[in-house]
């Protein structure tokens, strides 16, 4: 965002691409906030394969879906791991940390809404305090879980449910065989808690470990942890 700044334009145009910044997006939604800056599309590919690179029309990484995730987190906010799935054709700051890989797009889902998770968060909360770098992120004990796994597929279609809800991710959605995405709030709430109720059977809780986690995120309303509890339940 600094050795870069001479890229950066003020107003959309012709040719040019949004910069994302970490606060732009939260969990499961890459329009939290509108952008700040555009960046020329030629000007930032140069950037991008420097003084030596060949310039052939080749495939670079900000043309496809990637993981981000916010750098700036506090084990104080409401939630500390924000993460999403980022659309094509865009740029990114430093204050969003990103990953094309894994390059397996049902496993970017997958991957995103274990990060999103309450369970996880509780981990990653334990160590961060201003930054949630991949130091932290590398430490984090995720399932290594593929399509053989009869719950891979569930998270999958839940967490694509809460992500492709605009047009910059039908490709996405047609790969996971789903039409479309969920925007109604009281659904997505539903499928959140959904989602969070799977994960805590996946790493093996009781119901009163659960409770317990969710009782560790104070700003959260207690509806969400209700629900959360009640599709914990139902599994």
């Amino acid at each position: 965002m600094t050795n870069d700044s001479h890229l950066f334009y003020t107003e959309n145009a012709e040719g040019r691409l949004p910069l994302y910044e970490g606060k732009m997006i939260h969990q499961f939604n890459h329009l939290w906030k509108e952008p700040k800056y555009w960046l020329d599309e030629q000007e930032a590919r140069k950037a991008l394969l420097g003084k030596k690179g060949q310039e052939n029309g080749q495939t670079l990484d900000y043309q496809g879906y990637r993981l981000g995730f916010r750098d700036v987190a506090s084990n104080t906010n409401e939630r500390t791991m924000i993460a999403t799935v980022l659309p094509p054709k865009i740029f990114t700051g430093n204050t969003l940390i990103i990953s094309k890989f894994p390059q397996n797009n049902a496993e970017l889902i997958a991957i995103v809404g274990l990060l999103n998770s309450f369970v996880v968060d509780t981990f990653i909360r334990q160590k961060v305090t201003a930054h949630c770098n991949m130091f932290y992120v590398y430490q984090l004990p995720i399932p290594r879980l593929t399509k053989k796994d009869s719950i891979f597929n569930q998270i999958v279609t839940r967490a694509a449910k809460l992500i492709c809800t605009t047009p910059e991710f039908d490709d996405l959605a047609k790969e996971v065989g789903l039409e479309s995405g969920v925007t109604n709030p009281d659904e997505r709430a539903e499928i959140r808690a959904e989602l969070d109720a799977m994960v805590a059977h996946l790493y093996g809780l009781t119901y009163e470990e659960f409770e317990h986690i969710l009782g560790t995120f104070p700003i959260v309303k207690d509806e969400v942890k209700d629900r959360a509890l009640e599709a914990f339940n139902k599994i």
